[in-house]
């Protein structure tokens, strides 16, 4: 899935993301070490995989989208 990178706090580094329809959903720090960044702008385009669904939906992994 993508989205676009919203807030990012490289203290804690976690943040959140806006999927396409406007939604936000955070992200821990541990989804964002998973995807092996180092550092994330708002506004870059992410991929992201996620688990649950709902008001249980959560972000696994955060990393730059390529194509």
């Amino acid at each position: 899935m993508q989205a676009t990178a919203y807030t990012y706090d490289p203290e804690s580094r976690s943040g959140q993301v806006l999927l396409d329809d406007g939604t936000p959903v955070p992200f821990a720090s541990a989804a964002f070490d998973a995807g092996g960044l180092r550092l994330l702008r708002p506004g870059q385009r992410v991929r992201i995989e996620t688990a649950g669904e709902g008001e249980a939906l959560r972000i696994t992994l955060v990393t730059l989208q390529t194509f």
